[in-house]
């Protein structure tokens, strides 16, 4: 039983109602469970990731980024903490920050979609707000050194800001954005606060006053209208894919459909139905993702090849997504299946990448499930086919993984060296100290214990590089 005033239910059970919550969308329920849950245990990372979700869902973008950086404060390498952060950086239009927390967490976890989509969506924002890439110099060579680089990303700052400027100056005949209609369209819900604050400039007592802190409150409600002002109009010109959830609503609804219920651009139905599912999986709702993922598999086999061109390699990539799916809600054995069927359907129609996406993701089952030998007989008949260090860097470690799992430790430390060497290569100091703790843990059941030592000491030298302290913490 709960203590007397304390939250009811044990931790697990706040958490998992909280999860379901937040999956249907209900937000604020949601965040009562993980405020009750983290009463239970106080500074869990993972209800803290959860807790931010919440708070970004609601638009408390403050408390999520509070609570993303309190998940990461003792695991810098905690990829939910990482997400959510970049998430809430990304809301509040800090995206040369959020593409930096977007490739950490895609340099931790390559296979999870969402940094990738991160990544593309910071770097499409920060080409919408200041033009050319070569602005900003974000590419990603061999690493992403941000901190080298804020000199740079100041200045293109202020460019974007003279830019600004210089639009004001040249749209101000025609003040498109002042059109109400057009500034509720593109503020959303945000619009009736505008007006709110507009209404507040109107008493002239209240804006002669000031806060505690010795703030003028006609400054504050100012600043306010500014920022709004400025969204409206930034949106207005820019309009990134991803933030047009709206329009993408209103364009579905218009949609011509014929008698057979069958859309009259079956290209674009079917993007905007896979650009659907993946976002719903990235964004932790796999439930909805596998419906719709089923869905849209029923309706494409349904249609003929010349209606759907590359309906095999469609229908494949669903069986992936289901798996995928089916994989974050823990059922296993289905998602091997819907695998296995990604995988025949890939090889009846030679697509070469689609055999190693779902060689790849039946690896990850095999994994999870304690199927070691299984797990390494697909990610071995993978590696022919990876084109990436960094992926190859990742696949050498798992494999070399399930090995020292089956107590394999010559396999485990020879697959081990193979991804510290991939690491160097790319020169990735977060994957080159996950190699190195591999090999030493490999060399311990071995019993070369010198040479193990001399590689935790390696090791622990990247986590302090890298201002890892619960890497640290372990390697100590």
């Amino acid at each position: 039983m709960a203590a007397a005033g304390g939250p009811g239910g044990t931790f697990p059970s706040l958490m998992a109602e909280g999860t379901q919550l937040c999956r249907r969308g209900e937000y604020g329920k949601a965040l009562a469970c993980f405020n009750n849950a983290l009463k239970l245990r106080a500074g869990d990372k993972d209800c803290l990731a959860a807790r931010s979700n919440c708070h970004l869902k609601l638009g408390d973008t403050e408390n999520a980024l509070k609570d993303a950086e309190a998940s990461l404060e003792n695991d810098k390498t905690f990829s939910k903490g990482l997400y959510q952060k970049a998430e809430a950086l990304y809301t509040t239009g800090d995206f040369e920050f959020a593409l930096v927390y977007y490739h950490r967490g895609h340099r931790l976890r390559p296979e999870l979609e969402k940094f990738r989509l991160g990544i593309e969506k910071s770097q499409e924002a920060i080409v919408n707000c200041i033009g050319s890439p070569s602005s900003v110099k974000l590419e990603l060579k061999e690493d992403l050194c941000f901190i080298s680089r804020q000199a740079e990303i100041k200045e293109a700052n202020q460019k974007f800001q003279i830019r600004l400027r210089k639009d004001e100056k040249r749209t101000k005949k025609q003040e498109p954005v002042r059109n109400p209609k057009i500034q509720r369209q593109l503020l959303g819900e945000l619009y009736a606060d505008k007006v709110y604050l507009e209404k507040l400039l109107k008493d002239k007592d209240l804006m002669e006053s000031s806060t505690k802190q010795g703030i003028k409150v006609a400054d504050l409600v100012l600043s306010g209208i500014s920022y709004l002002e400025t969204r409206s109009e930034f949106w207005q010109q820019q309009e990134p894919i991803y933030a047009r959830e709206r329009e993408r609503k209103l364009r579905q609804q218009r949609w011509i459909r014929d008698k057979k219920g069958k859309p009259a651009d079956v290209g674009r139905y079917t993007m905007k139905s896979m650009e659907d599912i993946e976002r719903l999986l990235t964004g932790d709702d796999p439930e909805e993702s596998c419906k719709k993922a089923e869905k849209l598999l029923k309706t494409i086999q349904g249609w003929s090849e010349e209606e759907v061109p590359n309906k095999n390699e469609l229908i494949g990539n669903l069986h992936s997504c289901i798996g995928k799916a089916q994989f974050e809600m823990g059922q296993m054995e289905a998602a091997l299946q819907s695998h296995k069927m990604d995988l025949e359907l890939a090889r009846q129609n030679d697509l070469p990448d689609a055999v190693s996406r779902a060689l790849e993701n039946m690896g990850r089952v095999y994994a999870r499930i304690g199927k070691f030998q299984q797990a390494i007989d697909n990610w071995e008949e993978k590696i022919p086919m990876v084109k990436s260090r960094l992926e190859k860097t990742w696949l050498f470690h798992e494999i070399g993984r399930c090995y020292l799992e089956l107590n394999k430790a010559e396999a485990a430390q020879n697959y081990g060296q193979k991804s510290l060497q991939s690491a160097n290569e790319k020169g990735d100091v977060e994957w080159q100290l996950h190699a190195v703790v591999l090999v030493a843990q490999a060399e311990v059941k071995l019993k070369n214990y010198w040479s193990a030592i001399m590689n935790f000491e390696k090791a622990l030298e990247k986590a302090k590089f890298i201002s890892n302290e619960a890497a640290q913490k372990a390697i100590i």
